[in-house]
């Protein structure tokens, strides 16, 4: 299974064949750093979302209640719905779900294994900066057959956090404005170093981390003191012999990437945005922002 670090994954009930999800949309009080909280838009009580993980073939039906003030929907990105379940009530026939509502999103996994997400597809400039998403994850019926030891999946976002002067960090409850987008606070899995969990390994295991980006600014992802292999993009595999070799690669808003690398230099590396404004948390010293580390235990 993959392991979202400091996200709760879906439970799903089977009844019949069917995998039956239930994603509540509603305000949240999300930790981005210790004792600091944002008001943030989430599902489950989470932001980002839980992970839902499948197989190919799995028929699932996912539930959306909408306990948010204004009507919402469900995008699944990456994946080939039927067009009335895709989500996008403003140019499809898939509705949008009115507060206190809910709509049955069900389909078949057609696609292979691979890294999606799920997000709001109803007044996005606004719902998406509130934090509405979440990771897709289709699992690999064989994973043995990958070699994969560790398996990580990191959601890359960024916010506009009210009520704090420019290099000032204190704990406290505040607002976000959505419709801004001169950012102080970028995080990975809605939290921000040094509150960010580290990803750990053991020397001699190949590592993937999967990332994903459903917000506004690209993130060129760099690590330290490896390479890593580009093995999926946009939840699609990139046959073996076609796959570059990196140690920094840019994340757009949309895209999702699986990177592997080789544990085979223990210690603790840096893994983090590039961006120099996107590792600190409100332009404050020391480190912080879009940053983690991988810890060799």
């Amino acid at each position: 299974m993959v392991i979202t670090p400091d996200v709760p994954d879906l439970p799903y009930t089977l009844h019949n064949g069917v995998k039956y999800f239930e994603l509540v949309a509603e305000p949240v009080k999300s930790e981005m750093l210790s004792g600091l909280f944002i008001n943030a838009w989430g599902y489950n009580g989470s932001m980002p979302g839980p992970t839902i993980q499948v197989y190919p073939g799995d028929y699932v039906n996912i539930r959306v209640i909408n306990k948010l003030p204004e009507p919402t929907s469900i995008h699944w990105h990456g994946l080939d719905v039927p067009n009335v379940m895709d989500g996008v009530p403003d140019v499809e026939p898939s509705p949008k779900i009115d507060p206190g509502k809910y709509f049955d999103y069900h389909f078949r996994i057609t696609n292979p294994p691979g890294t999606h997400m799920y997000h709001t597809h109803f007044y996005s400039v606004k719902q998406e900066m509130m934090g509405l998403g979440g990771a897709f994850i289709i699992l690999e019926p064989n994973p043995q057959n990958q070699y994969v030891h560790r398996d990580y999946f990191i959601m890359l976002q960024e916010f506009h956090v009210n009520g704090l002067k420019m290099g000032e960090v204190k704990p406290g409850v505040y607002d976000i404005d959505p419709m801004n987008n001169d950012f102080n606070f970028f995080t990975m899995n809605g939290r921000c170093f040094p509150f960010t969990t580290l990803l750990t390994t053991k020397i001699g295991e190949n590592v993937r981390v999967r990332l994903g980006n459903i917000g506004h600014d690209a993130h060129p992802i760099h690590i330290h003191g490896h390479q890593f292999i580009v093995s999926a993009s946009d939840g699609n595999s990139i046959p073996i012999e076609n796959r570059i070799v990196k140690n920094t690669i840019n994340v757009a808003s949309g895209e999702t990437y699986d990177v592997e690398f080789y544990a085979n230099n223990p210690g603790i590396w840096p893994f983090h945005c590039h961006i120099p404004h996107h590792m600190s948390n409100n332009m404050q010293k020391p480190m912080g922002g879009m940053f983690t580390a991988i810890k060799y235990v």
